[in-house]
């Protein structure tokens, strides 16, 4: 009887002690948010990162865990977090993609890059992480944007994906024009 006393007592605090949910953004898969893309029409947003890249840290350290931005995220795209050395197969616009040249020993340090790194992340022929890539709801590839990017840096970009300008005009215009809500 005692010890469900206590249990009972104690059960409350359990409940503060637990981090919030809400924290940082939602990550998925590419899948899943393709098929939520379809429903909804929101973009995506393809963090393609490896394990042993620091500017990746980096981002997620300071922008993807910046309450504005990952709030901004969460609610104006499908977020997917792509390990670009990762093992898996994937399902990306109906055709499957793979690392061919992973080796599951190599748990730190390069690992071959993934077919599907291939097909959304090159810049003018290159692969560099971090790679933002940034596609409408059918799948297609808007633009990747390479390289680390605080807060502030990246809501310009975000704005311009997330609320459409993208179909409007271009970025450069977009960019002279843009007023960050940032205050």
């Amino acid at each position: 009887m005692r010890t469900l006393f206590f249990s009972l007592c104690l059960a409350p605090l359990t409940l503060f002690a637990q981090e919030p949910a809400t924290g940082g953004v939602h990550w998925s898969d590419i899948e899943t948010a393709q098929k939520a893309a379809k429903k909804d029409g929101k973009p995506l947003l393809i963090d393609v990162y490896t394990s042993w890249c620091g500017p990746c840290r980096m981002l997620d350290k300071n922008t993807f865990q910046e309450a504005r931005t990952a709030a901004y995220i969460n609610e104006h795209f499908h977020p997917v977090k792509f390990n670009a050395e990762g093992g898996e197969t994937v399902i990306y616009n109906g055709k499957s993609y793979s690392n061919p040249s992973f080796d599951p020993a190599k748990t730190a340090g390069r690992n071959g890059t993934h077919d599907l790194t291939m097909a959304i992340a090159p810049m003018n022929g290159r692969i560099a992480y971090p790679t933002i890539v940034y596609m409408d709801k059918d799948g297609n590839v808007l633009a990747p944007v390479q390289g680390y990017m605080s807060p502030e840096q990246i809501e310009p970009i975000l704005t311009y994906f997330g609320e459409g300008f993208y179909m409007k005009q271009e970025f450069p215009e977009f960019q002279k024009n843009f007023v960050s809500k940032r205050k």
